[in-house]
């Protein structure tokens, strides 16, 4: 989880830190698919509850109580569902980190679009989610015994 929460809190003081200083605060990195921008969201995944900072961070905590509940009780008995845990726990304290100590706002620049569609711009901390998501699933499916 800290290696996590660092890459996060790193690649977002690198990213930002290098855009400002580029004309349009963007640089493409795939022509038609994929550049770096700087975006601030004050809401949470697509900009839901947008503008209820204190809501958004109250969740987080809450999050983090039943992430860290969830690692403590399944007593190491799965190791994929811990390392899913230790990625949600890492992207939702990233986020947290954003929301306290940059006025409600997450620091977001990875933009993937194809012609004018563009998927909305999600950071490190948003990656990590979903990779978690993606290994609970996988781990539910090789499980025989409930985690």
């Amino acid at each position: 989880m800290a290696a996590g929460l660092a890459l996060d809190l790193w690649s977002k003081s690198i990213v930002f830190r290098w855009l400002t200083q580029k004309p349009g605060n963007s640089v493409s990195i795939i022509d038609g698919f994929l550049r770096l921008v700087l975006a601030l969201n004050d809401g949470g995944a697509f900009g839901i509850f947008s503008g209820r900072p204190y809501l958004l961070a109250a969740v987080s905590a809450v999050a983090l109580i039943v992430i860290a509940g969830v690692f403590f009780l399944s007593a190491g008995q799965h190791r994929l569902v811990h390392v899913a845990l230790a990625l949600f726990a890492a992207g939702v304290c990233g986020n947290l980190w954003d929301r306290v100590f940059n006025h409600g706002h997450v620091r977001d620049f990875i933009d993937v679009y194809y012609r004018d569609y563009h998927w909305p711009a999600f950071n490190a901390a948003d990656t990590m989610l979903c990779i978690g998501v993606g290994l609970l699933i996988i781990s539910s499916l090789r499980v025989t015994k409930r985690a």
